[in-house]
């Protein structure tokens, strides 16, 4: 497997830190061809510069996914510049937090246009190329909140239970074109977005989270730890790959039992 992706072309969002750069360098690791997407120019051309030195074949495409105007623009000049895109993974999302009652529209339209609306305009874009040459996989990392209520988190959790059905409608409408569409949907991941809701000393927070909150009516997690990037990485390579070929629709749930199965 050290080699499984040779000759495959990749666009990974949000790769400039945390989930979506850990697949990026397991992409590259590999052996595909990755085209790395996010807002945040300068740390994603570091990182494109730091895995080309070591002999990857990366480009960085800077682009906020709110322009949804511009993904489908996007998505020509990468085929244009590195070939066919054969994988698509949407690591990118956004994480406001608050109560439903008072929540900001400002921070309800940022979830809404990120988690959901570039996704769909992603999906649209790459799949009309997949269609006519009758292979390709998206992968959307989501996110476990889908599958269960969460306070405070209402609103990210709506868009990623949005998000995971659009993928497996996606997915169904695709079937027939040979292209497979699943999702990875994490648990809490030691990346800046879980730290920032860390109102405390990192060490604290990260044990509150395993251990979970009662008053909150949040379990914790029985396997006692967070999950790394890696962690999640492996499951969307596994996903992507040759040895997932008939799985679609599914959605890979990896957050160390916290949501008990549901």
């Amino acid at each position: 497997m050290e080699k499984e992706f040779q000759g495959k072309i990749a666009l990974v969002t949000g790769a400039a830190q945390g989930i979506g750069e850990a697949i990026v360098r397991a992409l590259c690791e590999r052996g595909a061809t990755v085209a790395v997407l996010d807002r945040q120019k300068e740390p994603l051309e570091r990182l494109s510069a730091l895995l080309t030195e070591r002999g990857s074949r990366v480009r960085a495409f800077p682009l906020n996914l709110k322009d949804h105007e511009a993904i489908p623009q996007m998505v020509t000049r990468i085929e244009e510049e590195l070939g066919p895109i054969d994988i698509l993974v949407h690591a990118a999302g956004v994480l406001r937090t608050g109560p439903l009652a008072t929540y900001a529209d400002e921070d309800w339209n940022e979830l809404l246009a990120v988690n959901v609306g570039s996704l769909f305009h992603l999906s649209r874009a790459v799949s009309a190329r997949m269609i006519p040459r009758r292979r390709g996989v998206i992968v959307t990392v989501s996110s476990n909140a889908a599958a269960v209520p969460r306070m405070g988190m209402g609103a990210y959790a709506t868009t990623k239970a949005a998000a995971t059905m659009l993928t497996k409608c996606f997915a169904l409408e695709l079937a027939e074109h040979g292209i497979r569409c699943n999702i990875v949907s994490p648990g809490s991941t030691d990346t800046p977005m879980l730290r920032s809701m860390w109102l405390d000393e990192q060490e604290r927070g990260a044990q509150q989270t395993i251990d979970g909150s009662l008053p909150a009516y949040r379990t914790g997690i029985p396997l006692r730890k967070l999950a790394t990037p890696e962690d999640i990485a492996d499951g969307v390579l596994y996903l992507a790959s040759e040895r997932a070929s008939h799985l679609t629709m599914h959605d890979l749930r990896i957050d160390g039992g916290a949501t008990l199965g549901v």
